[in-house]
């Protein structure tokens, strides 16, 4: 944690005048009549607070901040509707933006917010915003695998028995799940679910235990997120004996998802909510996610997290993050075939 405030505290010093930093809206409306927001947050407390917090004292701005899981957030603002007390939306994936903006609960973001983030990881009505990449890759111990698997097919082959790790009940695997059905068909996807559960898979509940698992020599390779084979290192105060490979160009197996960021529609605080959003997506800000999370920024040109290529180099498929907002649709297929 020490080393996240360090890297937050960095950017009070860059919020001048400039091209790379933020600087506030400064509207009246944005300064001077809101006095607070409201945030539901699907990214940790230990994640994001610094950066809420640096906000707030830039903008003299009061965050009331609720965390929770992303999946159950946006329930929680389905059923509010627009009764909802939220003024933001973050998530940690762009499924449950998307089951929000479906519903017609987030408002359309302006050209003027979060101008430098890459259009495809923006929705398409722009009723939300990239904050962070987030890339799918296989961990593994190397030496433990005489071959490395091309494709996410690969792991239900006798080659890979009993030698790989899943976390079914964690959302970035159920947003994998939902490209997979997305792009091949529910019939494709239940297949290779079953397939993988018959070839032995290990369950386990968070990416960051497949990978101490992997570290262990309990297991050999495991689906997860880019940056866990950084925050488990991290938090032994080690190097570990994991490292990540990626699919063949193409394959969904390397699906780059996002956390993001909307606007509830109900929300009468447009201005200072922006000015939230355009802090965090700016490139400062953004080289500190990169810097003291391992997550990729979305601006062009920002270098990529340490020994990791960027993110027009491995081979992500074209996928539209904004269809992935059906994860009850993923989540009754994974009990169907007994992973949840």
């Amino acid at each position: 944690m020490k080393k996240l405030l360090i890297g937050v505290g960095v950017i009070a010093g860059a919020l001048v005048i400039g091209g790379a930093a933020w600087v506030g809206m400064g509207s009246d409306k944005a300064t001077d009549e809101v006095k607070e927001l409201t945030i539901y947050s699907g990214r940790s407390e230990e994640f994001i607070a610094p950066f809420f917090a640096e906000w707030e004292q830039e903008s003299g701005i009061k965050l009331n901040i609720r965390y929770g899981d992303s999946a159950e957030l946006a329930a929680q603002i389905l059923e509010e509707g627009k009764n909802s007390p939220a003024d933001l939306f973050l998530s940690q994936d762009a499924g449950s933006l998307g089951a929000v903006s479906a519903a017609g609960l987030l408002k359309s973001l302006p050209d003027s917010v979060a101008t430098q983030i890459e259009s495809q990881y923006i929705a398409d009505d722009r009723t939300w915003v990239g904050v962070t990449g987030r890339a799918r890759v296989f961990a593994y111990r190397p030496g433990a695998v005489s071959t490395l698997p091309q494709s996410v097919a690969d792991l239900t082959k006798p080659a890979y028995k009993d030698k790989v790790g899943i976390a079914p009940s964690n959302a970035s695997f159920q947003a994998f799940v939902t490209a997979l059905i997305n792009e091949n068909g529910e019939k494709f996807a239940e297949k290779w679910l079953k397939d993988i559960k018959a070839n032995g898979a290990k369950i386990f509940l968070k990416n960051s235990a497949i990978v101490e698992a992997i570290d262990k020599g309990e297991i050999d390779l495991g689906l997860v997120n880019h940056y866990y084979t950084w925050e488990v290192s991290e938090a032994l105060g080690r190097k570990i004996k994991v490292e990540n490979g990626f699919f063949a160009p193409g394959d969904i197996g390397n699906l780059v998802n996002v956390s993001g960021i909307g606007a509830l529609a109900t929300s009468q605080k447009s201005d200072a909510a922006f000015d939230l959003i355009n802090y965090l997506t700016s490139e400062t800000t953004q080289i500190a996610f990169v810097e003291d999370t391992h997550e990729y920024s979305l601006i062009s040109g920002v270098k990529s997290p340490e020994a990791l290529p960027d993110l027009k180099s491995i081979g992500s498929p074209q996928v539209d993050l904004g269809a992935l907002e059906n994860v009850q649709r993923t989540q009754d297929l994974l009990i169907r075939v007994g992973l949840l």
